[in-house]
């Protein structure tokens, strides 16, 4: 027996006791999901791991490339699947380290399987033994620069060489569903990818002036939209028209309190979209004191309509930290390309920056916007984006 494969390691599933089967059933679906296409048989669990099997057709390095984009997993290798065998582990070995310059090496073996009669240091011996004599490297237990892992386990046996980091986290959809409030600027895209990681399915909202502002914002955050769904697959966005609700609050609101009124009006539509589809809370890029409206006291008058809880997955974050993690996931990039969004217009010089919650109370009784909210919810545009076809998670 001799089988290519692909092995995959979690570290935060294997800690659900009694939710474990869960999470690994949707993890093993958002493989299958990220893999479609590209030759994938099948995913299988084992002992607290996962094993892709590949047909003959496969594209290994689009599979490895596309699980670097799947939460939940710790890591991956290409693995090698072959009989409970010390001479096939042993040949193993040696081709898979065949080709690969190293001075110092080691073995390190997991027998789950207690009843192979060979302990772990015998087949760490044995197997190194070969890989010495064929690479002439050293033996190296502290901090090798090749290690040939070997894993034993029911009747068979795993070997592998290169491991490759995942993005950890949880899988998608096992943190159930939130909306995310979203700019095409560079922090909520941000706040979007971290609350991914928890495992959230996350919807998508925009608010839009169009046509008073050109239409930029609106390809930037498809943009940004088609680059997050690769790592949940299948997302919605809602492109909201809020220039009418703006207008409204411009005629009403003197300049230091608008943009606390315009958050507002938002956190209220978000909430409607929420409600359409069963999400349990809000996201947002705010952190605190980046700007004028994330003070502390504007931030409580800003949640004040929503009954929903609204996550900041960035509040502690300062803004050199969102910069470094928008260029690693690739949508600082598109962040940076110009646009104008709704919240730049009208925005005054001074800003509040201590909200009172009786003059914002005020100035709602003196606002009548339930009509205008009810006319941009009917004017909304919904978007679905996709990464690969949709799988129906059968076995395969």
């Amino acid at each position: 027996m001799h089988e290519e494969c692909i092995l995959i390691h979690y570290n935060e599933i294997g800690l659900k006791k009694g939710n474990r089967r869960y999470f690994e059933n949707k993890l093993r679906k958002n493989i299958l999901r990220a893999t479609t296409g590209l030759g994938v048989r099948g995913v299988r669990r084992l002992w607290g791991r996962m094993l892709i099997t590949l047909n003959d057709d496969a594209r290994p390095n689009e599979i490895l490339a596309a699980l670097q984009k799947v939460f939940g997993i710790a890591y991956f290798a290409p693995a090698r699947l072959i009989e409970q065998d010390i001479a096939a582990m042993e040949t193993a070995a040696v081709e898979l380290v065949a080709g690969k310059t190293f001075r110092s090496f080691k073995i390190a073996t997991r027998r789950a399987n207690k009843s192979f009669p060979l302990q772990s240091v015998e087949v760490n011996r044995r197997v190194g033994a070969r890989v010495q004599k064929a690479s002439g490297a050293k033996v190296d237990l502290g901090d090798p620069e090749c290690t040939v892992h070997i894993e034993i386990f029911d009747d068979s046996a795993l070997v592998y060489v290169d491991r490759v980091d995942g993005p950890g986290g949880l899988p998608v959809g096992v943190s159930n569903k939130a909306v995310l409030l979203l700019s095409s600027g560079i922090d909520s895209p941000v706040a979007g990818y971290q609350m991914l990681k928890r495992g959230v399915d996350v919807i998508y909202v925009h608010f839009h002036s169009t046509p008073y502002t050109s239409p930029a914002s609106i390809r930037n955050t498809q943009k940004l939209v088609e680059l997050l769904t690769t790592y949940q697959y299948r997302s919605y966005l809602y492109l909201i028209p809020f220039l009418e609700i703006q207008q409204a609050i411009t005629s009403v609101v003197p300049a230091s309190y608008r943009v606390i009124m315009y958050r507002r009006a938002m956190f209220y539509l978000a909430e409607r979209v929420a409600f359409k589809h069963k999400a349990n809370a809000l996201i947002t890029g705010e952190n605190v004191g980046q700007v004028a409206s994330q003070t502390l006291p504007n931030i409580r008058a800003i949640n004040e309509p929503v009954r929903l809880p609204v996550l900041r997955p960035l509040c502690g974050f300062d803004k050199q930290e969102i910069i470094e993690r928008a260029r690693t996931i690739g949508t600082y990039e598109i962040s940076i390309q110009p646009y104008e969004d709704c919240c730049s217009l009208f925005v005054p010089d001074r800003p509040e920056t201590n909200a009172s919650m009786k003059t914002v109370l005020d100035f709602d009784q003196k606002l009548d916007l339930l009509p205008f909210y009810r006319q941009a919810l009917q004017q909304a545009e919904k978007k679905k984006i996709t990464s690969r076809s949709d799988f129906n998670g059968k076995e395969g």
